[in-house]
């Protein structure tokens, strides 16, 4: 699979989270604080640098009803954890796209643990909007913490709309505020030409991240040590930066699909099937409904 040719400013991130990976590759400091932060519910094999924990593992299998031999992308793959356990989980063949290359190579290395073969994963540098895959070419896609700011979705969506076979689906996390109105997940994928298929809220998250960024902070010594002060004071810019907003925060998984028929878009959802999206107001009893309640197979 060709690389994406990146330019200038892409190549400057590209940078920083190739650095990233090789500070965060040398140690184990950090997978040893997320593990801390999410308990039982941490997929040691995965190794994620995200949410990615046990449940969401678990829920994105079920959500993608693939089939063995069929085509898994991992977009934003990083070092490739979720996508390789996927692969081995559901028998399917994978492709990582990701802006770093230094994170694509840590991925293949990881394939054989993963006992996928040379044949079955291939990773290459591309972005979540220009991803280099060719029209119609998997069968899912999942994208965990890597959707990037909100301004770019539309062009992300039609992306991931594009390489995706009709009746493929895409699994994502992201994460919103509970008081900014934006466009619903609903408006996103009818814009994109996908159907908003199921989706679900993770109370349990923002407070993962609670206690993450709190670790970072009281580590900060060995953090340090271990990364470096240009990495340490990363983290804990972001740590700082971020943590008075999680009590705000909704922390969203979605699953999308490419219509079979690829309908029009006064069609794109079957009228006979309306989609019910309950309030995110508080209940009576000061408990917040579900953003999503699952929905009908839309074919």
């Amino acid at each position: 699979m060709p690389d994406v040719v990146l330019g200038e400013t892409d190549e400057a991130y590209a940078r920083v989270f190739d650095a990233m990976y090789s500070a965060r590759a040398a140690s184990g400091i950090v997978r040893n604080l997320y593990a801390q932060a999410m308990g039982d519910l941490y997929p040691w094999d995965v190794d994620p640098a995200g949410s990615a924990d046990w449940p969401l593992m678990g829920s994105m299998v079920g959500a993608l009803r693939m089939h063995p031999n069929q085509q898994l992308v991992d977009l934003g793959c990083g070092s490739g954890g979720v996508g390789l356990w996927l692969a081995r989980a559901l028998g399917v063949a994978m492709t990582g796209i990701d802006i770093s290359a230094l994170a694509l190579r840590l991925a293949a290395d990881r394939a054989p643990a993963f006992q996928i073969p040379d044949t079955r994963a291939e990773f290459a540098v591309g972005l979540r909007t220009a991803t280099g895959l060719p029209d119609q070419y998997a069968h899912g896609l999942v994208c965990v913490d890597a959707l990037g700011k909100r301004v770019q979705r539309p062009a992300v969506l039609a992306e991931i709309r594009r390489v995706l076979k009709p009746g493929g689906r895409a699994v994502l996390t992201s994460s919103r505020s509970r008081t900014v109105r934006a466009p619903t997940w609903q408006e996103d994928a009818a814009q994109a030409g996908l159907v908003l298929e199921a989706g679900y809220e993770r109370p349990h998250e923002p407070q993962m991240w609670s206690r993450l960024y709190g670790l970072w902070i009281r580590h900060e010594a060995e953090l340090r040590r271990e990364l470096g002060d240009e990495q340490t004071d990363s983290m804990l810019h972001e740590a700082r930066a971020h943590a008075p907003m999680l009590g705000n925060r909704q922390a969203l998984v979605v699953t999308l699909r490419r219509p079979l028929n690829d309908a029009s878009p006064a069609a794109r959802r079957d009228p006979a099937c309306p989609v019910v999206l309950p309030s995110t107001e508080p209940d009576r009893g000061g408990r917040r409904s579900p953003l999503f309640l699952p929905m009908p197979d839309v074919r």
